[in-house]
């Protein structure tokens, strides 16, 4: 089974910012339109061992504009105090079952995963990582990425896709005028 979602970014706040798929260009893609999309995305990327039912998926699209405007500047006072928000109500909390396993549990697992994301992006914003954050090359994709590549060159946020796509390209390009 193939995952619904991207994953891979280096942080889980910018995997959460690859739900709007081609950001500002006309191939824009919502991925969470509803409450059961946000649910997926939860089971497939948060720490919780049962599939979550949010009820909502507003708040999930209101934080992921507030995170993206965080990461990509300026930001408003509005915007910073609904990540102050979102980041406000409890985590994830871990626990050790009988049988040595870790699980996570929160009384309402959608706003814990809102809670955690908020604070990944906080954190991620005032760390020097934050200086590593790049945009993908892709002329389609510009998802953003952490650059952890030790030159710190990395140019795409999937060799397998963008970076693929992009080498083909310049592979047919070069052929064709030879």
């Amino acid at each position: 089974m193939t995952d619904r979602f991207r994953a891979g970014a280096g942080r889980l706040c910018l995997d959460f910012l690859r739900t709007l798929r081609y950001r500002g260009t006309p191939s824009e893609t919502e991925e969470l339109p509803d409450a059961p999309a946000w649910g997926a995305w939860i089971d497939q990327l948060g720490p919780f061992p049962a599939p979550v039912h949010p009820a909502s998926v507003s708040d999930a699209q209101a934080l992921r504009e507030a995170i993206h405007e965080l990461l990509t500047g300026p930001v408003r006072p509005s915007t910073r105090q609904r990540l102050n928000r979102f980041a406000a109500p409890p985590v994830p909390a871990p626990s050790l079952t009988p049988s040595g396993e870790l699980r996570w549990q929160a009384s309402d697992p959608a706003s814990a995963m809102l809670a955690l994301l908020a604070r990944d992006a906080l954190d991620l914003v005032t760390s020097p990582e934050f200086a590593r954050v790049r945009r993908c090359a892709g002329p389609r994709c510009g998802a953003l990425f952490l650059d952890t590549s030790r030159p710190g060159t990395r140019r795409w946020c999937s060799m397998g896709v963008c970076g693929n796509q992009a080498k083909k390209s310049a592979y047919r390009a070069k052929a064709a005028t030879t």
